[in-house]
């Protein structure tokens, strides 16, 4: 992946995965990038001196921007320190020698090289990628393991009688071994990302490091060295401040912990449920809950000790703080602003208003269930609570031109009133054309075509030739200017029922002809 862009999400994961002290090696494999990628952005980070916490706290156009066209680093420096590291760690061994002490005679024969900050990061940078095996010495509060379990249980629609299988998600504390069973519609993302959030909610803190199996809706594509992170799940762990680490493809003890636990919710939980008949997803779970909080209290075989205990006195607290808000999956959408001012969602069948200096250009929405925000050159120029109503139109008055302002005001009530000042028939008249339009907002331009003839005409007059265009059935802006310039509005109606004779000429043959 040399030389290519990768998504600032990843970045985020590298840097948290960083600070905890994961390997080099494990962090390109949990984020699904090179090595030589992952050292890439690590070193511009140091050598530019960014603060770690500061980057995470960036949003991701920012990050992206702050660490655009990275410096070119001289890696002959730095090959030439990592080739003396393995004397280094022998040197260690030794009585009295410590990193101070053999920095300081790294410094005197490269007296314009690396501080002893940096010498000590890239020795333990070293170090790390030296390591053969992941190590699975649980600290609390530091992972979390989640999977799906391979049997399905099953609910029954009530009125149908058909019966719906429901997924069972499964997540374990890698210390205390407390449980979370919950079971879902499905394997698909949102399920996924949902059960795992309310795990996280259930254990009320956030772990470390999230290790998740390699199903699809954590890893978009597996890989045995470069597991690719699905991007909305990377987002999730941001936003709760954690990492994922997949467990790589066939090796189970990467996920163990899950995998037992799979096995006990299966007597612990299945089989005590086996002869019973649930009627929703609610009702399953419900029962299901009530089972889980007896296995978390019941003592450990070998010790007097719960997993609740043992999770309340040791790795509670050592858990990371929840988030104000649960995640909401964005989604994201181009569009080109529109001659007034809106961009339209396709999904809500909505207009959405922006600044009206960003007409005609390429923008980029993204959205979630509950919010719209719109960004152009990675800069968010507008915000919006998402609308469910269909045709319908958002806007904020300052998003427009002076000149154009009112017209945000538009809607079938602002016509209809206008209507009935003049005259219950004009009311009447407007009201059809408004109906008749498969989008109302089609009419509007209309409707105000046909009002603004009072102050041309008088009322009198649109009045008239709003009358003669219903007795012909005829509703449309067109119709109405043709009666008024033709004046047609002036003419008294003729009785339909009287027949008005023809005047005499000369051309006209006569019946007489037809003899």
């Amino acid at each position: 992946m040399a030389g290519k862009a990768i998504i600032m999400s990843k970045v985020k994961q590298i840097i948290r995965l960083r600070k905890k002290g994961v390997a080099l090696q494990s962090i390109a494999k949990g984020v699904g990038i090179s090595r030589n990628t992952v050292k890439k952005y690590l070193r511009l980070i140091e050598v530019k001196g960014y603060d770690h916490q500061e980057l995470l706290a960036l949003e991701d156009e920012q990050l992206e921007e702050l660490l655009a066209e990275p410096d070119q680093i001289s890696e002959a420096r730095q090959q030439a320190l990592y080739a003396i590291f393995p004397d280094v760690e022998k040197e260690l061994n030794r009585t009295g020698v410590n990193r101070w002490i053999l920095w300081g005679e790294y410094k005197e024969k490269h007296p314009d090289d690396y501080g002893y900050a940096h010498f000590c990061h890239h020795f333990k940078v070293w170090l790390n990628s030296g390591e053969a095996t992941m190590h699975f010495d649980h600290q609390p509060g530091d992972k979390l393991y989640i999977d799906f379990a391979g049997k399905k249980l099953q609910w029954v629609d009530r009125s149908t009688g058909e019966v719906h299988p429901a997924e069972v998600f499964v997540g374990v504390l890698g210390y205390s071994q407390l449980t979370y069973v919950e079971a879902v519609a499905s394997q698909k993302k949102e399920d996924f990302i949902s059960t795992t959030e309310n795990a996280l909610h259930y254990f009320g803190g956030v772990s470390q490091v999230i290790i998740p199996d390699n199903l699809k809706s954590a890893v978009t594509k597996a890989n045995k060295y470069e597991a690719e992170l699905n991007a909305d799940f990377a987002d999730f762990a941001n936003q709760y401040n954690t990492c994922i680490l997949p467990a790589r493809s066939y090796k189970p003890r990467d996920k163990a912990p899950v995998e037992n636990a799979v096995k006990i919710v299966y007597s612990r939980i299945y089989a005590p449920l086996r002869d019973k008949i649930f009627y929703s997803l609610k009702e399953l779970n419900e029962a299901i809950l009530l089972l889980l909080e007896n296995y978390n209290n019941r003592p450990f075989q070998k010790t007097p000790q719960s997993r609740r205990e043992k999770f309340e006195q040791q790795e509670k607290e050592k858990l990371m703080i929840l988030p104000t808000k649960r995640y909401e999956i964005k989604k994201f959408k181009s569009a080109t602003v529109m001659k007034n001012s809106h961009v339209y969602l396709s999904e809500d069948k909505h207009y959405y208003s922006v600044p009206y200096r960003y007409i005609g250009k390429k923008v980029k929405a993204v959205y979630t269930s509950n919010h719209l925000s719109v960004y152009y050159n990675k800069e968010r120029i507008a915000f919006h609570k998402r609308k469910a109503k269909a045709f319908g139109y958002t806007t904020i008055k300052e998003h427009l031109p002076s000149s154009h302002q009112f017209v945000s005001d538009w809607n079938p009530d602002k016509f209809l009133s206008w209507a009935a000042g003049i005259h219950p028939a004009v009311k009447e008249y407007i009201s059809v054309i408004i109906t008749s339009k498969t989008y109302p907002e089609q009419a509007y331009r209309s409707c105000v075509g046909i009002l603004s003839q009072e102050k041309k005409v008088g009322r009198r007059r649109l009045i008239n030739a709003i009358e003669r265009a219903i007795h012909y059935g005829a509703y449309n802006y067109k119709i109405i200017d043709r009666i008024l310039k033709g004046g047609l509005d002036r003419i008294k109606e003729e009785d339909p029922g009287q027949q008005s004779s023809l005047p005499f000429h000369t051309n006209i043959r006569g019946a007489e002809h037809y003899k």
